[in-house]
């Protein structure tokens, strides 16, 4: 309950400050953690921070993503680019949703949270790559 009156501030106070686009790492760090913190246990305090992790790292991953999409569009094509935007941020958490049910089904929890780490690892990597791509556009 108390992170649905706490996001909404930490949303407004990113937006002012303008760490949108800042925030990427910080959500793959939070959602590392939060895959870290599931395999040390299995205990109630164990889910509660693996869910308190995730949503911190969602809510900072969807407006630094949220972000740059609009960053590369014109005026013109914002809206239209948004709604494609949220559409994909949909259908790739509904596909996860049920693909982590069937790898829970099928092999337990250790390797769904060990399955986390892939789709974190090519996230960083494109990060990085994005990294080094502006820093020498720059020089």
């Amino acid at each position: 309950m108390q992170a649905a009156i706490v996001l909404p501030a930490a949303a407004q106070c990113l937006k002012q400050i303008h760490l949108r686009e800042r925030s990427l790492p910080v959500r793959l760090t939070l959602t590392g953690a939060a895959a870290v913190a599931g395999l040390h246990g299995m205990e109630v305090f164990d889910f509660s921070l693996i869910l308190i992790l995730l949503g911190l790292g969602s809510n900072f991953g969807f407006l630094g993503a949220s972000a740059l999409v609009l960053k590369c569009h014109g005026n013109v094509d914002k809206r239209r680019v948004q709604a494609f935007n949220y559409f994909l941020i949909f259908a790739v958490m509904a596909v996860g949703s049920f693909l982590s049910g069937w790898i829970l089904a099928r092999h337990g929890w250790h390797v769904v949270l060990w399955s986390s780490f892939v789709p974190l690892a090519m996230a960083m990597a494109a990060l990085l790559g994005t990294a080094r791509g502006s820093s020498r556009e720059r020089s």
